[in-house]
């Protein structure tokens, strides 16, 4: 059995066609399919169409949340309700080639790999700004984290139903995936392609929901924020003591010129504001501490196909 785990929000139009080009890939393939498709909370139709697919394919299941509960969720859902000795996860616009799934299934059967991963060569058509920062997140989270993440890579890969049972033991509620395909470890070989474009619809991430994407990716796999608010408060202590014995010492032998009230607001400014840096950096861990400790779902799931 290979399960096909396929996160959707808000994706009506882009299932019939992924649909149809995952059952033309299917037919290289000599395994047992089950579509697992998890609906993240859309406002469309697209739990109407998930429902008539379920009612015409025995092997098309669907989870549908009460809300949405974001991507990362989704995915834990797909992982947790997939059956196959082979599970791998896709995105239903099309952005992940089925064409490759065959080669991907021969790796993992005539090698010792776990896990057959896929990342893009390039980002063709893809806002340049978010190229930009999409790579320099790369090169900070692996100087900063013990956890390697490749640049390029999607969540579009095939895995052994070892290596996702070891990813289903991490129960956090704080989720970035990319990170946790990495963690577990397991023997990962990746395939290139090239960037392809959305088939239909817009994407649902903004440059700023990827922005604090990326920022929780480096609070759940790094604690180098916190060593450089440390680093930052014992510079500005040092700093406010050197610049203390210096106006003491020219106070004792120039007397005191000017009453110093511009530099002392700027300083108080300087130091305020580093104060704030340091403290909203504490906070994050704090919030994703407090977030761990409520024990809440993860997801809550209001449909299923047998239901």
């Amino acid at each position: 059995m290979l399960s096909v785990i396929v996160p959707c929000f808000n994706e009506e139009e882009a299932i019939p066609l992924f649909f149809v080009e995952m059952e033309k890939t299917k037919t290289n393939i000599a395994h047992e399919f089950e579509y697992i498709f998890i609906n993240d909370g859309s406002s469309d139709h697209t739990l109407e169409v998930l429902r008539n697919l379920a009612r015409k394919h025995k092997f098309v299941r669907y989870l549908s949340f009460s809300r949405n509960f974001g991507k990362e969720a989704a995915l834990y859902a797909g992982l947790q309700a997939a059956s196959g000795e082979l599970v791998t996860v896709m995105d239903v616009d099309l952005q992940d080639p089925p064409e490759l799934l065959p080669r991907m299934v021969e790796m993992i059967e005539t090698t010792d790999i776990d896990c057959v991963g896929t990342r893009r060569t390039d980002r063709k058509g893809e806002p340049l700004i978010r190229s930009f920062f999409a790579k320099k997140f790369y090169q900070l989270i692996n100087k900063i984290s013990d956890t390697e993440m490749v640049d390029g890579a999607r969540d579009y890969r095939l895995m052994t139903r070892q290596m996702v049972d070891a990813i289903l033991e991490l129960t956090e509620h704080n989720r970035f995936s990319k990170g946790l395909f990495s963690w577990v470890g397991f023997k990962t070989e990746y395939l290139t392609f090239e960037n392809h474009e959305r088939t239909v619809g817009e994407t649902s991430w903004s440059f700023w929901k990827l922005f604090n994407y990326s920022i929780d990716g480096i609070i759940n796999f790094s604690d180098a924020p916190l060593n450089i608010a440390s680093f930052v408060g014992a510079f500005s202590c040092v700093a406010s003591a050197i610049a203390m014995v210096f106006i003491i010492v020219r106070a004792l032998l120039f007397g005191d010129p000017t009453s110093g009230w511009p530099s002392l607001v700027t300083i108080i400014l300087f130091i305020g504001g580093v104060q704030l840096l340091c403290i909203g950096i504490i906070g994050k861990y704090i919030g994703k501490i407090f977030m761990e400790t409520k024990k809440r779902p993860v997801y809550i799931v209001k449909e299923t196909e047998k239901s």
